[in-house]
């Protein structure tokens, strides 16, 4: 009876201790993650394209959303409209200036859960020398076991950024950005 009874509290213990968040590697490499964006070109159609490198990670606890955590690092040298001739003028003065800010980066300072899976994460972008604190819409698409034995959650989210807060060297505006991250549980 004292062993049952020791057992049960153990277990009552442990049970009440505050779950840890785990460690994800986004997986950028499988291409299960991708940074795209439109911006309207000259008022008359929409220029798309997205961050072909980047890599980060995040930490979740489905039981405690708002301990969570994000920090992403993009190559901005990776910009890719389709266009050759477009990316390297993206890359140049006008734009990116990517010899001079080779990369731009996110970092999480609040996570907060909205219920049914939505998140409000607020941040700080850092991009082409300017920091900014931008707020990303989110949702958890899911998690769960994979078939080749590891566990994977997954996000998506957007949000906008006025290209005159960044001090481009042009002002088409508004950029909408399209957010899809998928981790690898450490």
């Amino acid at each position: 009876m004292k062993k049952l009874m020791l057992a049960t509290l153990l277990t009552a213990t442990v049970a009440m201790l505050p779950a840890k968040a785990a460690d994800y590697i986004i997986d950028y490499k499988g291409a299960h993650a991708s940074i795209n964006f439109k911006v309207k070109h000259l008022g008359y159609s929409w220029l798309t394209g997205r961050f072909n490198v980047f890599d980060g990670k995040f930490s979740y606890d489905s039981n405690n959303v708002n301990a969570s955590k994000i920090n992403i690092t993009i190559d901005t040298a990776s910009v890719d409209s389709n266009h050759a001739e477009r990316d390297k003028h993206l890359r140049g003065d006008k734009f990116l200036e990517v010899k001079d800010f080779a990369s731009a980066s996110f970092v999480s300072s609040k996570v907060e859960d909205l219920g049914n899976d939505k998140l409000k994460i607020t941040g700080t972008l850092s991009l082409h020398g300017v920091k900014k604190e931008i707020v990303i819409d989110a949702y958890k698409v899911g998690e769960g076991k994979d078939p080749w034995g590891g566990y994977r959650a997954g996000f998506a989210g957007t949000t906008s950024i006025q290209m005159k807060d960044f001090g481009f060297g042009r002002d088409f505006g508004q950029i909408d950005f399209d957010l899809h991250i998928e981790g690898i549980k450490q």
